[in-house]
């Protein structure tokens, strides 16, 4: 299997001076996605929970709904494949889509189209204190962060305590690894946020549809196609999370606005 983590040397120029450090990396690495049999696409990834990645992104693109459709799943000997058998036959989408994700993610999904979710419904309301506790529980489950810099983070809450989380180079992948742990494990809370470290694009808005969460937080900025679809989605967009402050895109009755 390949490891997350990669040693590294670098040398710094700080103050005048040269210094020469030993330290970790986070591992970007090709991981190939086969179904029934047949390669699909290539994720560029960080090889941890890479059952979850698979399983969550043919849930995320529409293609499974549960894991009774799930007949197997499984990563080669070598890390570099997870192998996906369905207990029904499908054929690959022929429209893929290369999306802004940071390491070049791909999708066949209408990110302009209504997804088959309605949450303009929902009255899951939560204080503003309670967004910005979540931000830092966030920050606390971020060990893979904390080793080696230059990941991402997402986890899905309850409301109340951060249930799963997922780390990945790419920021659309850890949102496919939530999806694929919530089915593996049969985690389902009846309140659902997700809170990202990542930046809130369409394919990111759109798998947080997918997962039916009413409330979508991040650290960072939205673009305007994802403040579009969450308007569109009711789904509660948030952006710019910090300790003390955060800012409402979208459906702020949620949070008390």
């Amino acid at each position: 299997m390949i490891p997350p983590r990669k040693a590294i040397e670098y040398d710094r120029y700080e103050f005048k001076k040269w210094e020469h450090f030993n330290a970790e990396t986070i591992v970007e690495t090709p991981v190939s996605l086969t179904v029934n049999g047949q390669v699909w696409i290539s994720f560029m990834c960080t090889p941890i929970h890479l059952e979850e990645l698979a399983v969550g992104f043919l849930f995320n693109e529409g293609i499974i709904t549960s894991m009774n459709d799930v007949a197997d799943v499984r990563v080669c000997e070598h890390g570099d494949n997870v192998d996906v058998w369905l207990e029904f036959t499908t054929e690959q989408p022929t429209n893929w889509r290369r999306t802004s994700g940071c390491t070049g993610g791909v999708t066949a999904v209408d990110l302009l189209a209504k997804p088959n979710v309605s949450l303009a419904e929902n009255r899951f309301q939560v204080q503003p204190e309670a967004i910005m506790e979540m931000v830092d529980k966030l920050f606390e489950s971020q060990e893979l962060y904390r080793d080696t810099g230059g990941v991402h983070t997402s986890a899905l809450s309850d409301g109340e305590k951060v249930l799963l989380a997922a780390d990945d180079i790419g920021r659309h992948n850890t949102l496919d690894k939530i999806a694929g742990m919530c089915l593996m494990q049969n985690v389902f809370p009846e309140n659902r946020i997700l809170i990202t470290t990542g930046r809130i694009s369409s394919e990111m808005l759109q798998k947080a549809a997918q997962l039916n969460a009413p409330i979508l937080i991040s650290r960072t900025s939205p673009s305007s196609l994802s403040i579009e679809m969450a308007q569109r989605y009711g789904i509660t967009l948030i952006g710019y999370a910090r300790k003390h402050r955060f800012n409402v895109y979208s459906n702020g009755e949620r949070v008390g606005l």
